[in-house]
């Protein structure tokens, strides 16, 4: 199976054929995608070298011309790097722009911490106004780049991963799925992580959702699900451990609840290893995932109308 990432460049091509808006901005990561598009479109092909704070800039500046600029390197360089850009260029002067990421929290575990971002979805998050995806399977990620492009001026981060689920799913850039239903807590399951989830939750008694778009946070869709399954709620990222346990407080602020922020923990694994093995250190596998949620939903669980604890992070 192709990767989310393969499927980028070729999309983005189309999209440049298609609507004369659309640009692309590189720091010469992925630049080898873009050949044919760039002799087709040498003025909306750009690549301005090993120069990240550059390649945001560059990106705002087109913005402000009216075009809708797609930048691409990895999430370290896209959103860490040249924060400050991000924050100034695109959120002050408010322009948008469609951030693509690769490499996703650990995806390159050779390339060493420089090349890891685990914290870049909570970095965007004290930021406003901007839209998150988080797809989960290559036709996803095609899918919601289409959808990012299409999105006006918005500001727009999509975040693409080499981990990915068995089979993709309809999205739509807005909700979450419901993909099992019970009584005794919510998962909400992120992007590629889902099929981790679903084995890991195989046999009990729990609603989970399937989440690709989590900026906005589809505090709605969880509110309805808690109806029927209760307010333990369990978050599984592929991010920062609790990136989201604030967005799920405030969509449960009225009523007694309790919160588990699972994903990649804030301790730095020194060693490169592999993916799967990173992804075991972190838990976020599918038995060490089971212990964890079997562990926490029920437990404690607040009847009806009653009181008890609000929020607890894990």
């Amino acid at each position: 199976m192709d990767t989310m990432r393969d499927r980028f460049a070729p999309v983005v091509s189309r999209l440049l054929d298609e609507d004369p808006r659309v640009a692309v901005v590189l720091a010469e990561i992925g630049l080898d995608g873009f050949q044919d598009a760039m002799r087709r479109h040498p003025d909306r092909v750009i690549n301005v070298g090993i120069r990240e704070q550059l390649l945001v800039g560059a990106a705002a500046g087109l913005a402000l011309t009216g075009l809708r600029p797609v930048v691409h390197t990895f999430a370290s360089f896209l959103v860490e790097r040249p924060f400050e850009q991000v924050k100034l260029d695109l959120g002050h002067q408010n322009t948008g722009a469609v951030l693509v990421s690769a490499a996703a929290s650990f995806d390159w575990p050779a390339g060493g911490f420089t090349h890891m971002a685990p914290g870049d979805v909570a970095l965007l998050d004290t930021l406003d106004g901007w839209t998150v995806h988080v797809p989960g399977h290559p036709d996803e990620a095609e899918a919601l780049l289409r959808h990012a492009v299409a999105a006006g001026d918005d500001k727009v981060y999509v975040r693409l991963s080499v981990q990915s689920n068995r089979q993709g799913r309809p999205v739509d850039g807005q909700r979450f799925a419901t993909v099992r239903e019970g009584r005794s807590g919510v998962v909400v399951a992120v992007g590629p992580l889902l099929d981790a989830v679903l084995a890991a939750t195989e046999g009990l008694d729990v609603t989970v959702l399937y989440a690709t778009t989590v900026r906005p946070f589809d505090a709605a869709g969880l509110r309805r699900a808690t109806e029927a399954a209760g307010t333990d709620v369990v978050l599984v990222e592929p991010y920062l451990a609790g990136t989201s346990t604030a967005a799920v407080s405030e969509a449960l602020s009225d009523v007694p609840h309790r919160v588990l922020g699972l994903g990649v923990g804030r301790r730095e694994l020194r060693r490169y290893g592999t993916i799967d093995e990173h992804v075991a250190a972190h838990g976020l596998d599918a038995a060490s995932l089971r212990e964890r949620i079997s562990g926490f939903v029920g437990a404690g669980r607040v009847p009806a109308g009653g009181r008890g604890p609000v929020s607890v992070g894990g």
